[in-house]
C-alpha cells in the first residue's frame, strides 16, 4: 500500500449549528477540527490507508488540539510544523440543507516552511494537494509549489483539489484560476465541484469542462455533483455515478471524504495509473467514494463525521 502525503491547512472550524446560513445572525458556535487536506488525511486513515499531514499550526491550545485529533485518527504528524503565529480559524454557518457561509481568520497555516528532506519520502508514493489557503501567498504557497516539483521528480501519483472559497478570493477569481493551472497540468487526478470545474475551465457543461482539463494534461477528472453523484471522465469512461440517498445536515468535509476514499482505494494498487484502464474497478471506487461523502453529510463537522471502513465497504 502506498503512503499518501496531504499538504496544506489544519484549522479550527467554529460551526454555528442550526442557525441559518447568515453568520451575522449566528450566536453560538461549536469547535470542530477542519482544513481540507487534514480532512482528507483523516478520511484515508479511517478507511485503512497510510496518510501523512504536512502543514503548520500555532504554538497554542488550538494547535495542540488539532494535532491530537490527527493522531487519534491514525494520521502521521511527524512532518507537521508549529509556528508562533496563532492557529488558523474558520467560522462556518449552516443553512437547513447543510450549505455554508464562511469567514476565515488566517494564521499559522501560511507559515509552513518547505522541507527538502521530505522529497525522498515522496518516491513512488502519492501526494495530495488540497488546501483552500495554499495559493493565497506566504510561505505555504512557496512550499506548495516546491513540493509539486518534488512529487514530479519522485514519480509520485499527484492529486489536486482546488477547494475554491469565494470569501478568500474577494472577486479575484482570475488569479485563483491562474495559480491553479500548474497543478491541474501536472496532476494525475483532479477533483472539482461543479462550480470549480466551471470556473477553472470557463465552460458551462461538465462534459466540456472535462475535455478542457484533459487537454490541459490531467488524465483522470472527477466532478462531484452533490446528491446527484459524481461525473467521472477518462479517455475511455465518461459517465455520472449516482450516490446514495441521505438527509444532509452539514456538507462540510463531504468532498474531502470523497477524495480521501478514492485515494485510499487507489493506494492499494501496485501502479495507480493502471486504474485508468480498469473502468469497472474505477466505477466501483467512485461508488464507494460517493458513499463516503454522503455519510459525512449526516453529522456535524468534518473530521468527526468521516465514515469508518465498515460503513463504506460493508455490503
Amino acid at each position: 500500500m502506498k503512503e499518501i502525503f496531504c499538504i496544506g491547512e489544519l484549522l479550527i472550524d467554529f460551526v454555528a449549528e442550526k442557525q441559518g446560513s447568515d453568520l451575522s445572525k449566528a450566536m453560538e458556535f461549536t469547535k470542530k477540527p477542519g482544513g481540507a487536506p487534514a480532512n482528507v488525511a483523516c478520511a484515508i486513515a479511517k478507511l485503512g490507508g497510510k496518510s501523512h499531514f504536512i502543514g503548520c499550526v500555532g504554538l497554542d491550545s488550538f494547535g495542540n488540539y488539532l494535532l491530537n485529533i490527527l493522531m487519534e485518527n491514525k494520521v502521521s504528524i511527524e512532518l507537521a510544523q508549529k509556528s508562533t503565529t496563532f492557529t488558523t480559524l474558520a467560522f462556518v454557518s449552516l443553512s437547513a440543507d447543510g450549505e455554508r457561509d464562511f469567514i476565515f481568520s488566517r494564521g499559522a497555516d501560511k507559515e509552513l516552511q518547505y522541507d527538502s528532506s521530505i522529497k525522498k519520502r515522496f518516491k513512488n508514493n502519492m501526494v495530495h494537494f488540497g488546501a483552500a489557503t495554499a495559493l493565497l501567498g506566504g510561505k505555504l504557497e512557496d512550499a506548495y509549489g516546491r513540493y509539486l516539483f518534488d512529487a514530479l521528480t519522485q514519480n509520485s501519483f499527484i492529486s489536486f483539489d482546488p477547494n475554491f472559497r469565494e470569501d478568500l478570493w474577494k472577486n479575484n477569481e482570475e488569479t485563483f484560476v491562474k495559480k491553479c493551472m500548474p497543478f491541474i497540468e501536472k496532476s494525475h487526478l483532479c477533483k472539482f465541484s461543479l462550480e470549480e470545474a466551471q470556473l477553472l475551465s470557463g465552460k458551462t457543461k461538465v462534459e466540456e469542462a472535462c475535455v478542457f482539463f484533459h487537454e490541459t494534461g490531467v488524465p483522470l477528472v472527477v466532478v462531484t455533483l452533490g446528491s446527484r453523484g459524481t461525473y467521472i471522465s477518462t479517455e475511455t469512461l465518461k459517465k455520472t455515478i449516482p450516490s446514495i440517498k441521505v438527509e444532509p445536515v452539514d456538507t462540510t468535509g463531504a468532498g474531502d471524504a470523497f477524495i480521501g476514499c478514492l485515494l485510499q482505494q487507489i493506494s492499494s494498487l501496485g501502479h495507480p495509473l493502471e486504474i485508468l484502464m480498469e473502468t469497472v474497478i474505477l466505477e466501483n471506487m467512485i461508488e464507494k467514494a460517493n458513499k463516503a461523502g454522503a455519510i459525512t453529510t449526516i453529522n456535524y463537522g468534518a473530521i468527526p463525521a468521516l465514515p469508518t471502513r465498515d460503513q463504506v465497504f460493508s455490503k
